[in-house]
């Protein structure tokens, strides 16, 4: 059924406001990083408005040496990788913990959820930088965690986990949590139970019914969960620079320092570019792999 021309005209001013956010807030920035990445650096930061180049993507995989001749450079393409595998790696972790945890907690009365879910929301009153300075105090030589292994005899020397990869993973675990559990809990809160009673009626055990009922139904929070926590973490600064200490380079780091120390902008924003591109594709293959109507 169509719509009569006022209708169509009224929904168009209705949605105005919001298309004009996302046009001015989303597509004018892409597309001033898109330009900045295919023009050519000034010599001391910024960029050639009137001069075009593509040195900015070439430099991802080649150096320049000095007859002008390209070769091969892997050290970016290792930073990218070392990201997309500490992202999947704080993804995983938090849906294996966050499952359950959103399982416990939908499973509880109303009243024991309420305070269950502002448990997990009060680390989000204080901010994520202030907690992530508390972590380098709990993971350095000496502190909390060390000393208190020390004292039980599970731990010989130093701990040395503060400026590791493994200290990085543990800020991500930590700090994107609550994005994987929530969205998992408010999928299962919506769940009609009496499906998994009819599972057990009919037979399944309490894996069969997990697997086969709760898990499909909660799909989408899972989805949502995974997308949450995956796309912050590959993209963050501050938590690998304090927890990583700058030895645990990661995509987020690099761009910053190009538009920062290095003060090459079209180089830092083709590398944003590139991200966003790899995030998009795995967002796609994502969404697509887990979104089959069931069947196919």
């Amino acid at each position: 059924m169509s719509l009569d021309p006022q209708r169509r005209l009224r929904r168009k001013l209705l949605l105005a406001p919001t298309t004009l956010t996302l046009l001015l807030f989303m597509v004018l920035p892409m597309l001033l990083m898109a330009w900045m990445s295919v023009l050519a650096p000034d010599t001391y930061g910024g960029v050639r408005w009137h001069e075009w180049s593509l040195d900015a993507y070439v430099q991802f995989l080649y150096e320049r040496d000095l007859d002008d001749s390209l070769t091969l450079n892997s050290d970016y393409l290792q930073i990218f990788g070392r990201s997309f595998l500490l992202a999947g790696f704080a993804t995983v972790v938090t849906l294996l913990i966050g499952f359950p945890t959103a399982l416990y907690i939908a499973l509880k009365e109303e009243k024991t959820r309420q305070r269950l879910i502002l448990l997990i929301s009060i680390p989000f009153w204080t901010n994520l930088l202030v907690r992530t300075y508390a972590w380098m105090l709990l993971l350095r030589n000496g502190g909390l965690i060390d000393s208190s292994l020390s004292a039980l005899g599970l731990s010989q020397g130093a701990l040395d986990v503060l400026y590791t990869p493994t200290a990085v993973a543990i800020g991500f675990v930590y700090s994107f949590l609550p994005f994987m559990v929530l969205p998992i809990y408010t999928s299962l809160e919506k769940m009609d139970w009496r499906l998994v009673e009819a599972a057990f009626d009919l037979g399944a055990n309490r894996w069969q019914a997990l697997r086969r009922v709760i898990l499909p139904l909660a799909m989408p929070g899972i989805v949502a969960g995974c997308l949450l926590v995956f796309i912050p973490a590959i993209g963050s600064y501050y938590i690998p620079e304090l927890l990583g200490g700058g030895k645990s380079l990661m995509i987020g780091n690099l761009i910053q320092n190009q538009f920062g120390t290095a003060r090459n902008w079209p180089f830092g924003a083709a590398l944003s570019f590139m991200l966003l591109a790899l995030v998009l594709l795995a967002m796609g293959v994502y969404t697509r792999r887990f979104q089959r109507p069931p069947g196919e």
